[in-house]
């Protein structure tokens, strides 16, 4: 990419897409490309085509996605299969008739089986059953890297697919009812400090193990592989290192700063029990991970102080 390429950056509103145009720009990037859904909704193709013949866009980076933790998948399950079918076909076919250079499609961990082993290698895609609280989202996103892989095997398009591990940072979702576990330990033990309540409830047993990527890790790894990477095989990008939930709340309570009880609950899921990225491959290609838990979790707290008015119910 040069500095003044048409770059366009498909959900620059969500967590990975904001982190994207923040780090594009800090590189000197001058012609990105965005569009909120009111402008563009990227469900409707139309609407989606419009927008790639008049931008022209060359590069494109694809984290436009429904995400949410276990309840969301299990309470909307369409929702989490369709819109991301008809999001992620729109712009890979969109890239490819407008005459786009390169597209970058983001997937996510999920996509691996419930039970493979650990850590979790590119080649294990495919070879299990899937874990069912996030299976109709998994299934989506595998249709996404094959779709990418399919139109470099029949027309030679250059679209690249990573599978980022567990994200966090800046611009995360704090809401409740659909946040992912780091977030919503955050969100749980400030409002238990303010509250003056002694305790706050960790679902399941704190046992499983997960893997955590600051989200402008990931920024900096999809610039690297953007430039860099041009083959059709998936990418894993993480940390290469995890750490139990039990751990990983311990590590929130003390940030936060809450002085209370860590309760758990017992009758809800824990989920795959360990979800660990083989990074082997992503080290090869020239990049590791910079910002360290302790440090990633401190600025996502301080920036949920500076922005929590939003998430007031």
């Amino acid at each position: 990419m040069k500095k003044d390429s048409r770059i366009f950056v498909a959900g620059h509103r969500g967590l990975v897409g904001g982190a994207i145009v923040r780090k594009l720009r800090a590189e000197g990037f001058t012609k990105i490309i965005v569009r909120t859904r009111a402008e563009c909704d990227l469900e409707n193709q139309g609407a989606v085509f419009k927008l790639f013949l008049e931008e022209k866009p060359e590069f494109v980076f694809m984290a436009a996605a429904k995400v949410g933790g276990i309840l969301a998948n299990k309470t909307y399950p369409v929702d989490f299969i369709r819109s991301n079918l008809m999001v992620q076909n729109n712009i890979i076919d969109a890239s490819f008739y407008s005459g786009v250079s390169k597209l970058l499609f983001l997937g996510s961990s999920c996509i691996y089986p419930k039970l493979c082993p650990q850590p979790i290698k590119e080649e294990y895609l495919l070879t299990g059953a899937l874990e069912p609280t996030n299976e109709w989202y998994a299934i989506a996103k595998i249709a996404g890297i094959k779709t990418c892989q399919a139109y470099q095997a029949q027309y030679g398009f250059n679209a690249i697919s990573l599978m980022p591990t567990n994200l966090y940072g800046p611009g995360d979702n704090f809401d409740l009812n659909s946040s992912h576990v780091l977030p919503a330990l955050i969100r749980k033990f400030h409002e238990a400090k303010v509250s003056g309540v002694n305790e706050v409830v960790m679902w399941g047993t704190g046992t499983p193990r997960r893997e955590f990527l600051h989200v402008d890790d990931l920024a900096s790894a999809c610039i690297h592989l953007m430039e860099t990477y041009n083959k059709s095989e998936i990418v894993n990008v993480g940390t290469g290192s995890d750490i139990t939930i039990r751990e990983l709340a311990e590590l929130i309570k003390q940030t936060v700063g809450f002085q209370g009880e860590i309760v758990q609950d017992l009758t809800k899921p824990d989920g795959t029990m360990q979800k660990l990225l083989d990074v082997q491959k992503l080290h090869g290609l020239g990049w590791k991970h910079r910002v360290a838990l302790e440090e990633g979790i401190q600025t996502t707290y301080d920036w949920f102080l500076d922005n929590q008015s939003a998430f007031r119910r």
